[in-house]
This record gives C-alpha cells, structure tokens and sequence, in this order.
C-alpha cells in the first residue's frame, strides 16, 4: 500500500528538481549573499567593542525589541549583533520562499489542471506532495550548510563555528517548517491565493505573537516559531532546543499534511469556499474592478507591513546623533552636509530605502498582468469589449495609486513614531516631502515595467535586478566608494536628498516625463505584439 501511494517519487523529486534548477539557486544565491555581506559591513563599521556597545544601548527599547527580538545585548559582538539584527528577518524571508515554492508545486498545479494530468500517469497519490516536501527540505538543508560554513568560513572575530553553524541551521529549519505549514494550507485551500494568504498570514501571526510576547510576556514568545528563532541565541547562548522542537513540529506537519491529502478529492479543500454573488457587482465588470479585486489581500498586506515598517525606523530616531557620532564609517554613509544633525543626514539614506522597498509591491501590481497573461486568464476579456490599452491601463493605474499609497504609509508610520520617541521632532511636512520626492523614481521603475510587458514579456524578471542594482549602490554606494555614475544608473540616483539639500525640479520633472515615455512604449508595444 505504501508503495502504491508513494509510487514514482524519486521521478517527480527530479521533475520538480529540473522546473526549479534556477529558480531554487537564485534564492538560495540571493539569501546566502545578504547573510555573509552583513557581518563583513558589521565589521568594518563596528571596529571596536565601544561602538558595537553604544549600538546595543540604542537597540535597549521595546519598539527595536518587539522587531528583532531581545538579542545578547551584554556581550555585543559581531557575531550576536548579526544574529539580533538579522537572524529574525532572514528566518522570515526564507519561510517566504518555502511558500512560494510549495504552492507552486501543490496547490498552484492542482488549480491550474497539471496535477491532473501528472495523477493521470503511473504515480502514486502522496507522490507530488512529498515530492515536494522532499525538495525543499533539500534546499533548506543546503541553505543552512552554505550559510552555517560560510558565515565561520568570514573569520571575524566571535563567530565561532557552533554559531555559525546553529545560525545556519536555524534558517534552515524555518524553510522547512513553514514548507510543512504551505503543505497543509494546500491541503485546506481550494486556490493558490488562498494557500499563499492562509501561509503568510501564519507567517506574520507568528512574528506578531513574538514581537508581543518579547515585550510583555516571554512566555508568549514560545507559542510562536519565531520566538524559537530568535531564542537560539547564536553566538552567545547557542541554544539547540529550539532547533529540535521546530523538527519535531515540521514532522508532524509533513505527516498531517500527508494524512489531508490522501483522504480529499482531486481540487478540492476542506475549508468551504465561500460562495461568490449571482451576479458580479459594477465594480467588477471593469478591468480596474477586476484587477483590484485579484490584488486586494496582496495590497493590504504589504500596506500594513510598509506602515509597521515606517514605525519600525521611526522608533529608532531619539537615540541616533548618540549612535552616529564618532563613527567615520557611518558618517560616510550621509549626505554629510554642515548644519545638520546626523538624524536630518540620515533622514535621505532611510528615505531611499523606504522608497526602494515600498516599489517592490507596486511593481507586483504591475506584474499580475503579465502573470495574468502567462496563465492564459486575460484571452476571454480581449475577447470582449475590453481593448489592450484599457486592459493595461487598469493596471497601471492600480500601480501608480499602489506606489503612491505604500510610500505615503511609509512616511506616515515613521513621523509618527518619530514624534512619539524625539524631543524636538520634524514636522509631518519635512517627513512626506522627503519621502513622496521619491515617488517620481518609483514612476520610472513603473515605466520600466510596462515597456518589458510591451515588449519583453519574457524578460520582465530584469525589473527586480534592476531594482535590486538600485539598492545596493545607492544604499553601500558610500562604504565601498562607488563613483558618482554608478548611482546615476538608476532613477533613485537623481533624487534631491531633503531635508539637507534644497528641492530641484528640474531631475523630477524629467523623471516623470521619462515614466511617462516609457508608459507610452509600453502601450504600443503591447497593442502590437502577440498575446502568449
């Protein structure tokens, strides 16, 4: 029976192997790169142990507690500053990316008929599921091998090899555990937007959980499996029990999930589906309605998260001229213009990285288009009195309002935890005006987007390099000493630095015109080409 169920295994752990042989490398590359850069910065910004202290008595508040966790503040190396600073939001990501890559191969081919086709040949009825969980267990394991040897491989000082390798091993089993909690969503969902909404909303339940009970009650950290990532404590307490229960809890998902799987019907959930409305409202029979409604959780999601992440920085303002003065590194990361205090120099370098960040979910709206397309979802609307242009155009006026909306949050959150923590804190105005002087490069990276789509389809995956390009040389531009040009390759380069330097409208008023160019590229390229 055993062998009936699970029949062909090894054969489709291969298939999905082959599918995912650059998709898989990329994250682990992507991952695995910020993990090993971060400890190298660390080192050259913190050279001694008194900085790494007055940092540590910055990070000694409930607001920077409830977002990394409590960390081993008393003895501040290197090695514990990584692991408190960068250890939760690593963890995070690579739970994001077992998510995505299990739905994608559960309940993403269910709905999209491939996994009928798949049962229909000599495979067993467990077989793609633990295919997949064999798989990625896979790539966990790798992730935490590379990172766990590369991070002692650096050679700083304090990051011996159980750290490191408990460090590495805690990113690992994050991945797999949360590839147990997407398997068992895939099993209770009727739809890949449901398994990925149930599975994030898990993923940021338990980081909530954490942040609460890091603050209040540190009981409470341990009902949630972020609060086992951060109780590890690499590089200071090294603690391996919570790696073990987080192996024992993934078991028993892979086993429930199992169990799920074997008992329902092809398509199916167990979670009712909720019935939709005899007939569609106004709203809906326009491609702008349509198009909001598939992007309605994605965009409120990430607007709570841009919002808790403008808080987040915002919290953090009270106590910087302490922590930036006398450190020459830092001091070379700003904008370091006479007259100003280092939190109004620094209010330009948090702003573009705000900004960058705050792209990323208004290029996703963008980009359903093109998903839309792939999945052969948008041939019954062209069909009906719905021309290309407008079909676009909705989408581009759901990104122009998303980047809009992400960047203001932004702003929001950070004033007004910046008002809450500051003595003399800045007006709301100097805040958004330094923050919404950003958007038109935001607009550009828009453009840029609906040119691909109008004539690259295929190649729409550079709009994410590109953006990626942005952020590194604008945001480690001045600690490696990049030229002047470099940073002038991306839209975010031609930004005016406010509040340190005054408003120039000429670069913004260029900018706009150039997304307005490339929007209009877009259009007739995509009037013109051939719909896949």
């Amino acid at each position: 029976m055993t062998n009936s169920v699970l029949k062909n295994t090894g054969r489709l752990t291969r298939f999905i192997i082959r599918r995912d042989r650059v998709r898989v490398p990329l994250w682990l590359i992507g991952i695995t790169f910020f993990t090993l850069i971060v400890p190298i910065a660390y080192n050259e910004m913190y050279d001694s142990q008194q900085d790494r202290d007055v940092l540590a008595d910055t990070m000694r508040n409930p607001a920077m507690t409830a977002m990394v966790g409590p960390g081993g503040l008393d003895n501040y190396t290197i090695g514990a500053m990584t692991t408190h600073q960068m250890l939760l939001f690593t963890a995070i990501t690579v739970g994001i990316m077992s998510i995505l890559l299990v739905n994608r191969h559960t309940r993403a081919d269910e709905e999209d008929g491939r996994m009928e086709m798949i049962r229909s040949l000599e495979v067993g009825r467990l077989s793609n599921l633990n295919a997949t969980l064999l798989v990625l267990s896979i790539a966990n394991t790798i992730l935490a091998l590379i990172n766990g040897f590369g991070l002692y491989a650096l050679g700083i000082e304090g990051m011996d090899l159980e750290g490191s390798l408990l460090y590495g091993t805690t990113l690992g089993v994050t991945g797999i555990f949360f590839t147990g909690v997407t398997a068992i969503f895939a099993q209770l969902t009727e739809s890949s937007r449901g398994t990925i909404g149930f599975s994030i909303a898990a993923l940021l339940i338990a980081y909530f959980v954490r942040a609460i009970g890091d603050v209040s009650n540190g009981t409470l950290s341990w009902l949630s499996p972020l609060g086992w990532v951060t109780q590890t404590g690499a590089y200071s307490d090294n603690n391996w029990w919570p790696i073990v229960w987080m192996i024992g809890a993934s078991i028993f998902l892979f086993f429930f999930a199992n169990y799920l799987n074997a008992v329902r019907d092809l398509g199916a959930g167990f979670l009712p589906a909720k019935p939709g409305k005899k007939y569609a409202t106004a709203f809906l029979q326009n491609p702008v309605g349509l198009a909001l409604r598939l992007q309605r959780t994605a965009i409120i999601a990430w607007a709570v998260g841009i919002f808790v992440m403008g808080l987040s920085y915002g919290s953090v303002f009270g106590d910087l001229d302490s922590f930036f003065e006398g450190n020459e590194l830092l001091e070379q990361m700003l904008a370091s213009e006479e007259g100003f205090s280092y939190t109004e120099q620094f209010i330009p370098m948090l702003m573009m990285i705000m900004s960058i960040l705050a792209s990323i979910p208004t290029l996703m709206s963008m980009l359903k288009l093109s998903g839309e397309e792939k999945k052969s979802r948008i041939d019954h609307l062209l069909g009906r009195a719905v021309s290309r242009t407008r079909l676009m155009g909705s989408y581009v006026i759901i990104a122009i309002f998303n980047g809009f909306m992400m960047i203001s949050l932004s702003a929001i959150g950070l004033w007004a935890a910046a008002s809450a923590v500051m003595e003399e804190p800045f007006s709301f105005g100097t805040i958004y005006g330094a923050a919404m002087v950003y958007y038109p490069a935001m607009l550009v990276m828009i453009g840029c987007t609906v040119f691909l789509i109008g004539y690259a389809p295929k190649l729409t995956g550079l709009i994410w390099i590109y953006l990626f390009y942005s952020f590194f040389v604008l945001y480690l531009g001045g600690l490696f000493d990049f030229p002047d040009w470099v940073g002038k390759l991306t839209p975010f380069g031609y930004i005016p630095q406010l509040p340190v330097e005054d408003m120039e409208v000429m670069p913004i008023f260029i900018l706009v015109l150039i997304s307005i160019t490339l929007m209009v590229s877009g259009f007739v390229g995509y009037n013109r080409r051939d719909i896949d």
